[in-house]
């Protein structure tokens, strides 16, 4: 088993005083530290300490949007001066700064999703599960995870959520409105992302046993979840339940735990027991803007793994700040175990480079 898997497991395992996996959520801040002077021809997991990898995902369900394929014809719909209207991959219409499609939060303006027949029409053909074009490289993914199998690495089928999915075709307020006014066409989405699901995750199941369901999902806001409760059971449980209860019947080797594993930005406290009714066992990444904190969180589910809760506000007041919250955090978690230390969401272009350098010596010091 490779060290990056083993430690892993470990992780998963939720192993008392191991040592810490060494990751990070993601950035917004290289091209501000390429200024600063940041190394490149270094990569980032030797300048900044990571791990080897413990875990393979196999894609093809979409993430922040749904699947596609094909995708949506990307092309300017208005030019407004300094601006344009242009129509994305996911069917959107976005407002950009002319010439300049990264490095800022895009406005949306419409979505593709407004009754049954836009969404017939125009949306529901790109998720069929039989488009040849969907598994064009499935022999390279093939060849790629089974040998992180053979390394002993968590397989995953990542998937993007319900909740995520649904947004993206319908819009975030439109959404709240849509499971009142058109549930049929909620439910008949949803039959369709799980058609999807299963149909991709039962050919990377023809080669490899998938170790871990993962769902892209951000279903809260800083003060909880965007809907309730008797609506996550209605809309959504039903769908991640059939999913996944036919990975377990599926796999290779039937004996090896399924994880859940659930991304969720905001405030995310109270839904940890909602989805912990559907076998959720790990969740990330704790946004403590938004109120979460991984000690008290740990405390009270000591069977959740957990990855996250690194304030990044906190990375960008320097070293001092750093000490603090990295000596109330890392000591208790390693003890507890089932904790992979990153920041709450990509690191922002405010924290520096020294300090971000900082901040990773002082975990791996702390996290053994």
């Amino acid at each position: 088993m490779s060290l990056g898997a083993r430690k892993m497991r470990d992780v998963y395992a939720i192993t008392p005083g191991a040592p810490l996996y060494k990751k990070e959520f993601g950035y917004y801040s290289l091209e501000r530290w390429k200024q600063q002077g940041m190394p490149q021809d270094v990569p980032l997991d030797k300048l900044f300490d990571f791990d080897p990898p413990g875990v393979y995902s196999l894609g093809g369900l979409g993430w922040c949007e749904a699947g596609f394929e094909p995708v949506f014809e990307e092309k300017i719909i208005e030019d407004r001066g300094d601006h344009e209207v242009v129509q994305d991959f996911a069917g959107r219409h976005v407002l950009f700064f002319k010439g300049r499609r990264s490095g800022f939060m895009p406005e949306y303006l419409d979505h593709p999703v407004k009754n049954m027949k836009t969404w017939l029409e125009n949306v529901k053909w790109r998720l069929a599960p039989s488009t040849p074009s969907r598994y064009a490289n499935i022999e390279k993914v093939k060849k790629e995870a089974v040998q992180a199998a053979g390394e002993g690495r968590i397989i995953t089928q990542r998937v993007v959520g319900g909740y995520m999915y649904l947004r993206s075709l319908i819009g975030p307020e439109q959404l709240l409105y849509a499971f009142y006014d058109m549930p049929d066409v909620i439910h008949d989405c949803m039959e369709t992302w799980l058609a999807l699901a299963e149909a991709v995750s039962t050919r990377h199941q023809e080669f490899v046993t998938i170790d871990e369901v993962y769902i892209g999902e951000d279903i809260c806001y800083n003060h909880g979840p965007l809907i309730s409760p008797d609506m996550i059971r209605e809309f959504l449980f039903p769908y991640y339940q059939q999913l996944l209860s036919g990975v377990r019947h599926r796999n290779i080797d039937g004996s090896r735990h399924l994880f859940f594993n659930v991304d969720t930005d905001g405030y995310c406290v109270p839904v940890i027991p909602l989805y912990r009714e559907i076998g959720m066992d790990v969740m990330n990444p704790f946004e403590v803007a938004s109120g979460c904190d991984v000690v008290e969180i740990g405390k009270r589910y000591p069977s959740l793994v957990m990855m996250g809760g690194i304030d990044k506000r906190e990375l960008a007041k320097g070293k001092k700040a750093i000490d603090a919250m990295l000596e109330r955090i890392i000591p208790p978690m390693r003890e507890r175990g089932g904790y992979i230390p990153t920041c709450d969401h990509g690191v922002p272009e405010e924290v520096s480079l020294e300090d971000y350098i900082y901040y990773r010596r002082r975990v791996v010091e702390l996290g053994g």
